[in-house]
């Protein structure tokens, strides 16, 4: 009889502990970006965005919305109305994460933004994700794969990556450096293991591209996931709430 009643009351106390449990509110992180971060169509495989992956590291309490294109600078994410469908959408909590650089520090490219503009575009991005009650969080470009003739990896984004760590301190929005961590990553790797994360692909090996490629830009699938797993643990520092929702068994992230 008596295990009868301990049974009943471990019943009881489990109900009454469940009733207090609050459930999470859902939440959406959006990704705004270039190809670095984008999703890919089938026909570009295996180059993969680090957005891409990054939608396996939550819980289903949070969607990620990869609004991020190939070729994009603020300028023409603003021109084009990616940016205006990020902003309808956001509600209080969510989180939109802006990296950019790739395609605005490039002169003779259509997509150019001039620093001064490139400021204002981020500061756009921030006060209007921050009207919303959202979270802005701005990541320098990723790293592009060179090295010199010593194998020092080189900065291929010293300028607009600064400009974006000058926004970040000035307007007081939590930065990921992912330039400077991806340039980490890429010496620990060197010149030739480096390779093994961007698409660097023989004629024949893939159907999508029948006469090879060497891409040092963009990411195969191995690489985006490095990627993804750097923009993870900064954010997991940056918010105890996200870090919460995190799915640690997926990649073995810490």
């Amino acid at each position: 009889m008596k295990n009868i009643w301990r049974c009943l009351t471990a019943v009881l106390f489990a109900i009454v502990a469940m009733s207090f449990v609050v459930e999470k509110q859902q939440l959406t992180i959006f990704l705004a970006g270039d190809s670095t971060m984008a999703d890919k169509r089938v026909s570009a495989y295996p180059e993969t965005g680090w957005g891409t992956r990054f939608r396996n590291f939550f819980d289903s309490s949070v969607a990620i919305v990869n609004k991020a294109q190939n070729g994009r600078s603020t300028r023409t994410f603003i021109e084009e109305g990616l940016w205006k469908s990020i902003y309808e959408n956001i509600h209080p909590g969510d989180y939109v994460l802006i990296q950019f650089g790739h395609n605005d520090e490039v002169p003779t490219k259509a997509s150019y933004t001039n620093e001064t503009d490139f400021k204002r575009n981020l500061i756009l991005f921030i006060n209007q994700t921050r009207e919303k009650q959202g979270n802005p969080v701005l990541i320098t470009p990723v790293a592009r794969r060179s090295f010199d003739s010593t194998g020092t990896v080189k900065d291929t984004h010293v300028r607009y990556a600064q400009l974006i760590r000058e926004t970040a301190a000035a307007q007081h929005v939590p930065l990921i450096d992912l330039d400077k961590e991806s340039m980490a990553l890429l010496q620990s790797l060197g010149p030739e293991r480096s390779m093994r994360l961007y698409n660097h692909l023989a004629p024949g090996e893939n159907p999508n591209y029948p006469h090879g490629r060497v891409d040092d830009t963009h990411f195969n699938e191995l690489g985006g996931r490095k990627m993804a797993e750097l923009v993870l643990a900064d954010l997991r520092k940056i918010s105890p709430e996200l870090n919460s929702r995190v799915v640690t068994s997926n990649w073995g992230a810490k």
